[in-house]
């Protein structure tokens, strides 16, 4: 065996070529390594003076971690060497901390005044490493620290250390969500960054800590625009995506009005002759038919977006084609959309995985868009190479595409499909051909006879797969397929695939009248072998059997009762009872009811031909590209795509009075030109008259067709991307100090701009007005410090800029806000200048081991600083007594069901237990003592807390899986010295996890759970409970249930599955405008569907 290459070639201990390799190099992991002398080796060179050595050591270790090996027990060997002095040493030091502060928290803490200072080194990397290992400390009560330490870093002078604050942000709005508010002004002024490495980090932040603030987007959103071209690819990719929800609410629908302005435009062309002849009296009539709608005007920012986006088409990056493919097809006009075609056909040319994913795209976007992708259908041909999951997509596709013009090259295609060995792929290619002769009716008799041709084909799976689809195609036109229906009826000897026997024996049934005389002999071939035939063709003998007995009842009779009695005995009790309703049904008695009377109606009713549609039919109304859609359903964590809306919101919110933006990215071009750009203009009237007299459009927007004309000037075509840096409303002067005091009332309440006077207004007109954000006034003295301190020096990114902007623009500061302190050093671990967010005063969650006492003795916390982690729950139930402060001697434990997944099991319940000191002596050493627990259920227990103060709280979660019922979880509640018995009773509605569905899979889940797993209840609802909002809100208050679309307005539709089966629970109101309400639930778990309606009866009545 030879030695494995570790991360340095000069390495103590490695074998020569051919020779055993030994144990005592840890990073290419011996073979006879003991584990006393693990990393002894290690730890010596990093316990030396050497920095070579100690740089080899830590180059060896990152290595191991690297190729997954577990280094945690050299943590204190290197947590030791975090203040040495060489630079290289200390970038790999906090490397490895960040990958294990999480795991190693007491002796992280230990250091955290180290990390305090590396937050102010010089080296920007150091100071982006100690913020990211800081944040990495997951322990409640370091908050403030990391608090104080990311509002610093969000006005530190390097980008880098900017955009690592923007990552620091989820981690602690993870950590403690009731900082939300102080954290929504760091990505504020963060948002007003100008750099594009911060941009896509703050957006990210953004969206997961308050996507619902599109306020914080309105002043940005023209920037983000601009500078999306320059962002690093996953930043382009989140900011795309972000952009696309804040477009639907903020612009109109481009499609709304194009089917009214065609049809207009054909009026007006072919009316020009009509109304020559029929004279002024028509000219009226005509005129007063026109609809008065508004013709759609794209607005300018929309226009906006769709041209800086789709540069990005041409993007290395699969993931922001297709992230700019998927805001094509959710807002541009259809006649724009055709420009994603060409990129998303490129990326089949991928890696499969990637193949995979921009196809199931693809097939959503060709049901609703079939021209777009109709060039490029050969693109979709099948390679013998293809994986089988992107045959089956890529069949998808062609089937999607297919329409009269191109179905015979489409048919020659499937043929040669059928003949490969895989036969996943040849069934898929059997059912495409069934849905092209359903479309298409004209090559339906063609697709039939092929059909029947494979019948003949040696491999019995294809043949079964196309008497399945024969069988849904001969519904459309029985009366003239007596013949196939024949030849199907011979096969019965031959075909051995269940499924395909019961549809050839459904079929005879069905059209029995049309083969007289075949059809008994195929009852009495199949009662000879009706015991060992499997159970779904037993059903379809009895149907059979039914069917004739009613038709031909002289030469059927004996055999019916033959089947019937052999039915009666059979093992499976399906069939069983399927012969006792049968023979009571088509057998006249004495006692017979009055069904009997119906038999032929029930049995030779006619029934609608099926419906074969793309399973992709119903995925449209995910966002494209999304985990969601690919699932084809919600994923944690997915945000609807709103609706358009019905008027558009003001769009002067997105002018930015306060920012002159001409010369912000005035040099984003390639070549770094300075270039002064004018202020976005509005079209005046001249304007559009120009454009009506302009004939054609240029090539790089031929493809806007109609809509192009209305929104934009006849020069913006023409000229390059850095123009649109000046379309956000800011441009000379003169123009901004016009506009000043009719805007001035907008600006109120938007953060320190609002507090701007007239004067400062009229000043403006001399003076480069404050970038948003460096004005700004902040909670802390360190914000205001750094606001003055960033305007000097700026990355070096832009020293270019500030070369060129005269020596008077550089510092000024508003007139009305107060000139900054001078600025002090301040420490992470003095509390005291740091000033808390206004809120009511709490007790600091004090979850740290005792012996972290001397290290943090000098750290003064007030109650005001701290804010417990709690989440607030959206159930009915609220926060119950788990343990009264009596029977728990001063400990008092309080829990809540927080119905967000539990990161352990999916299938366990989340509940927050909440603690709380109300001793005089503090409590040490919580935890849960082994339960004796029912059968099936388990507990996922929370980590120990080691110490409860006096006065102090805790929240701690832990996980139940219930098993689906609400049988109390029985634990012990422990601490050092004492032992609790508590139990957890939870009600029905907390033991499942909401299910987003279309309303077509509602009613088709539904109509499988009907009979037994159906419970009805009539209600009276009170008057207070009519509207839609009070509804949807005690039912999901209830139960954890998701909403589910549905076409009329007084019926209501719930979906969810429990957790630990997943069992669907499917929940239906019908809250009529008189008399009693109706209340269904269906599920297989009919105890729990019971408790289900009895909870939410009392809930909505109340």
């Amino acid at each position: 065996m030879s030695a494995a290459p570790a991360y340095s070639e000069d390495k103590g201990g490695s074998a020569g070529p051919g020779e055993p390799e030994y144990g005592h190099d840890p990073a290419s992991g011996g073979i006879f390594s003991s584990d006393y002398k693990r990393h002894d080796d290690l730890k010596e060179m990093l316990d030396t003076n050497k920095d070579s050595l100690k740089l080899e050591a830590m180059k060896r270790i990152v290595a191991m971690i690297a190729r997954g090996k577990n280094a945690s027990d050299l943590f204190p060997a290197v947590v030791k060497n975090v203040a040495c002095k060489n630079i290289e040493v200390k970038k790999l030091v906090y490397v490895y901390l960040v990958r294990y502060a999480e795991e190693q928290q007491d002796l992280a803490l230990l250091s955290i005044s180290t990390f305090q200072r590396g937050l102010k080194d010089p080296n920007q990397l150091i100071r982006a490493s100690a913020l990211r290992v800081l944040s990495s400390i997951r322990v409640p009560i370091i908050v403030p620290i990391m608090m104080l330490a990311i509002k610093e870093a969000a006005s530190d002078m390097s980008p880098y250390v900017r955009k690592t604050a923007a990552h620091a942000i989820p981690k602690l709005y993870s950590l403690d969500s009731d900082q939300k508010d102080q954290l929504i002004e760091v990505i504020e002024k963060l948002l007003a960054d100008k750099t594009t490495l911060v941009a896509g980090s703050v957006v990210m932040a953004f969206e997961e800590v308050c996507p619902e603030r599109i306020d914080l987007i309105h002043k940005n959103y023209r920037k983000l625009c601009n500078l999306l071209i320059d962002v690093e690819e996953w930043g382009q990719v989140v900011i795309i995506s972000m952009l696309t929800r804040y477009a639907r609410t903020q612009f109109l629908s481009p499609t709304q009005n194009e089917s009214l302005l065609e049809e207009n435009a054909e009026k007006a062309f072919y009316g020009s002759e009509e109304d020559e002849a029929k004279g002024a009296g028509s000219e009226e009539t005509a005129a007063a038919a026109l609809p008065a709608r508004k013709p759609y005007i794209m607005d300018p920012d929309h226009r906006l977006l769709l041209r800086n986006t789709k540069p990005l088409l041409q993007s290395r990056s699969a993931a922001v084609v297709m992230a700019v493919a998927q805001l094509y097809f959710h807002l541009a006009p259809k006649a724009e959309v055709g420009v994603i075609a060409k990129a998303l056909v490129r990326l089949l040319r991928s890696h499969s995985e990637v193949q995979y994913v921009v196809l199931q795209n693809v097939a959503t976007m060709s049901i609703k868009r079939r021209g777009m992708f109709e060039p490029y259908l050969k693109s979709f041909y099948i390679r013998s190479t293809d994986p089988t999951q992107i045959k089956i997509l890529k069949l998808e596709v062609l089937t999607n595409l297919a329409n009269e013009t191109n179905i015979p090259t489409v048919l020659r295609e499937f043929q040669t499909y059928i003949r490969s060995m895989d036969k996943d792929f040849v069934a898929a290619t059997i059912q495409a051909i069934g849905r092209c002769a359903t479309n298409i009716g004209r090559v339906r008799d063609t697709c039939l006879n092929g059909l029947v041709q494979l019948l003949s084909n040696r491999d019995e799976l294809v043949v079964a797969e196309s008497v399945v689809v024969i069988k849904k195609l001969l519904q459309m036109q029985p009366a003239q397929h007596g013949e196939i229906i024949k030849h199907l009826a011979k096969l019965t000897d031959n075909i051995q695939v269940p499924m395909a026997r019961a549809s050839i024996l459904w079929l005879i049934g069905e059209y029995c009248e049309h083969v007289p005389r075949i059809a008994p002999d195929v009852l009495r071939k199949m009662a000879k072998s009706f015991t060992a035939e499997e159970d779904i063709v037993k059903l379809q003998v009895i149907n059979l059997a039914a069917k004739l007995y009613l038709t031909n009842s002289k030469q059927t009779k004996l055999l019916t009762q033959y089947v019937l009695s052999l039915a009666k005995y059979d093992q499976n009790y399906d069939i069983r009872d399927r012969a006792r309703f049968t023979r009571q049904l088509i057998v006249p008695s004495e006692q017979g009811g009055a069904l009997s009377r119906h038999a032929k109606k029930l049995f030779l009713a006619p029934k609608p031909a099926p419906v074969l549609e793309s399973s992709f039919k119903d995925r449209d109304h995910f966002q494209l590209g999304s985990l969601s859609h690919l699932l084809n359903a919600k994923a944690t964590g997915y945000q609807e795509l709103p609706d358009w809306p019905e008027e558009a919101p003001d769009p002067s919110v997105r002018n930015v009075e306060e920012e002159d933006l001409s010369l912000i990215e005035t040099h984003v071009g390639l070549l770094g030109e300075y270039t002064e750009v004018p202020e976005w203009t509005k079209c005046s009237n001249r304007e559009k008259r120009k454009e009506k007299e302009k004939p054609f459009y240029s090539d790089s927007e031929g493809e806007s067709g109609p809509t192009e004309s209305a929104d934009s000037d006849p020069e913006s075509e023409s000229e390059s991307d850095s123009k649109s840096s000046s379309e956000s409303g800011s441009g000379e002067s003169s123009s901004e100090s016009d506009n000043e005091d009719q805007d001035e009332d907008e600006e109120k309440g938007r953060g320190s701009e609002s507090e701007q006077s007239e004067e400062d207004g009229k000043r403006k007109t001399k003076k480069k007005k404050v970038p948003e954000g460096k004005g700004e006034a902040s909670s802390s003295d360190e914000d205001s410090d750094s606001s003055s301190s960033t305007s000097e020096s700026e990355m070096t990114s832009e020293s270019e800029e500030e070369q060129l902007e005269p020596a008077s623009w550089r510092r000024k500061t508003p007139p009305s806000s107060k000139r900054a302190p001078a600025t002090k050093e301040i420490s992470l671990l003095d509390l005291e200048d740091f000033t808390p967010p206004s809120v009511q005063p709490v007790s600091p969650p004090a979850i740290v081991s005792t012996s972290l006492a001397a290290d943090l003795e000098g750290l003064t916390l007030t109650d005001s600083t701290l804010v417990p982690s709690l989440l607030s729950p959206v159930s009915r139930v609220g926060r119950q007594e788990l343990l009264h402060r009596v029977a728990g001697e001063g400990l008092v434990v309080d829990y809540t069901f927080s119905r967000q997944p539990f990161s352990g099991d999916p299938h366990m319940v989340s509940v927050h237990i909440h603690f709380s000191n109300s001793s005089d002596t503090p409590i040490k050493g919580l935890h849960v003592g082994t339960p004796k627990l029912p059968a099936g259920i388990s507990i996922q227990e929370f980590p120990e807390i080691e110490s409860l103060a006096p006065g102090e709280s805790a929240t701690a979660v832990m996980g139940i899986n219930f098993c689906d019922s609400t049988q109390a979880a029985n634990f012990q509640l422990c601490t050092q010295t004492r032992q609790f018995y508590v139990s957890i009773q939870p009600p029905v509605g907390e033991l499942m996890a909401p299910v987003f569905m279309s309303e077509n899979e509602f009613k088709k889940e539904q109509g499988k759970l009907m009979g037994m797993n159906e419970i009805t209840e009539k209600l009276m609802l009170p008057d207070t409970c009519r509207s839609d909002h009070i509804v949807v809100q005690k039912v999901t208050a209830t139960a954890n249930l998701g909403r589910v679309p549905c076409g009329t307005s007084d019926e209501y539709r719930f979906a969810g599955r429990t957790l630990t089966s997943g069992s669907l629970v499917l929940l239906t109101l019908d809250a009529r405008p008189a008399g009693a309400a109706q209340l269904t639930v269906n599920s297989e778990k009919m105890v729990i569907g019971t408790m289900l309606v009895k909870d939410v009866i009392q809930a909505l009545t109340q």
